[in-house]
């Protein structure tokens, strides 16, 4: 297994780190395979992963919902005497929180399901513009400090689906951020805060995270043909899943991937790609480069994100919401991408918040009709989310 320095922690971590979003379940989401869990994790651990990542609703039977992840982790880890052996990542689940004493609440109710006195790792869960604005009215750095202060949390962070701007401004908030996480693969480099978050973060000597190395597993599954043949033009011949993690081990500006892993031979996989040197020549790295242009022209509509239409008077996020409907017809996938759009996209900033005001007309440079696109994207989506 290859160890990189988690930033300023100065925690040495797995480049695989196991992220327990998505484990094997037996009827439904909730519905938690045990007994296939604890032999994935304890071939992970004794094979060189030390950094399992779960949080608050990981597992739930619906969506923000409290999950199973944390106490199945918890178990595993109390019934085989590992905690020693690996760092904990969980996080706090901001989006619930109501009032400054919750914060306590649900890390109280973490580390019992988690079965330990601390977290090596407690992050902020998916900090939007809202949620950080919210939870810092709450003095969530006061209670950080006290966590870091009391030893119930080794390092603070933040997890985010925002953009570069965005990142930074909450990283400049507080000096004592040690680790981010943010979403990256070689689809998304200029998705949310992208490869420049990854430059800042390292600039900062902030430990960088990955979460969605493989798209929710589009950049492995039903490859197009296209893609295909541009993959068999490579100098060296790579699986896409070797393509997908060796794009993120090559680049010194990612401290861990987290995979999410759902038996026990996703595990031997990606353990073995995690513990192998296999530096991307120049040419193979503009190769990727070209697969991403031509996953990208698989787009729904044309939107390039100029902005032009907003903000819209009655709230709809319309480049996010075209934004996410892209995605999901690019990589054919609606699952993972309606999780985004459920849980990044408040219900009143979606799509079916529409009310045709014809505000946006003639204003795209694309020559889109955005209300008829809106439309798409409420039907192809639905009205809530029902993806499990």
């Amino acid at each position: 297994m290859l160890y990189r320095q988690l930033g300023k922690t100065k925690e040495k971590v797995s480049i695989l780190g196991f992220g327990a979003m998505r484990l094997p379940t037996i009827k439904n989401n909730a519905d938690v395979d045990e007994e296939e869990t604890f032999r994935m994790l304890d071939y992970g651990i004794t094979h060189g992963i030390n950094l399992i990542d779960t949080a608050y609703p990981y597992h739930g039977k619906k969506l923000g919902d409290r999950g199973k992840s944390e106490a199945v982790i918890g178990r595993f880890l109390d019934e085989n005497s590992y905690r020693d052996d690996v760092l904990i990542s969980t996080k706090s689940p901001s989006w619930l929180i109501e009032k400054e004493s919750e914060f306590e609440y649900y890390l109280n109710q973490q580390l019992k399901s988690l079965k330990t006195d601390y977290a090596d790792i407690y992050l902020l869960h998916s900090l939007t513009e809202r949620e950080w604005k919210k939870v810092h009215e709450l003095n969530v750095l006061d209670f950080l400090d006290d966590c870091l202060e009391s030893g119930r949390v080794k390092h603070v962070g933040f997890s985010a689906h925002t953009e570069i701007d965005y990142v930074i401004e909450i990283i400049d908030e507080y000096p004592k951020w040690e680790v981010v996480l943010t979403q990256m693969n070689y689809l998304d480099e200029y998705y949310q805060s992208g490869v420049m978050g990854l430059d800042y973060l390292k600039g900062q000597n902030i430990g960088s995270m990955v979460m969605e190395p493989l798209r929710g597993g589009r950049l492995v599954e039903n490859i197009p043909e296209s893609v295909q043949n541009l993959w068999n033009q490579a100098e060296v011949k790579r699986t896409p899943l070797q393509w997908a993690f060796q794009y993120l081990f090559n680049r010194d500006d990612v401290d861990c991937v987290l995979s999410g892993m759902s038996s026990l031979e996703q595990v031997k996989e990606n353990v073995e790609i995690a513990s192998a040197i296999d530096k991307i020549s120049d040419y193979d790295q503009e190769l990727i480069r070209e697969v991403a242009r031509e996953y990208r022209s698989f787009i729904g509509n044309e939107c390039t994100r100029c902005g032009y239409c907003m903000p819209c008077p009655h709230g709809v996020d319309i480049i996010n919401c075209f934004a996410e409907y892209n995605i999901a017809h690019m990589m054919n996938n609606p699952k993972a991408s309606a999780m985004q759009y459920f849980s990044l996209i408040g219900d009143e900033s979606r799509a079916d918040s529409c009310i045709r005001c014809m505000e946006c007309e003639n204003i795209c440079p694309q020559m889109l009709n955005i209300p008829e696109e809106l439309e798409k994207v409420s039907e192809y989506f639905g009205d809530e989310f029902d993806h499990f």
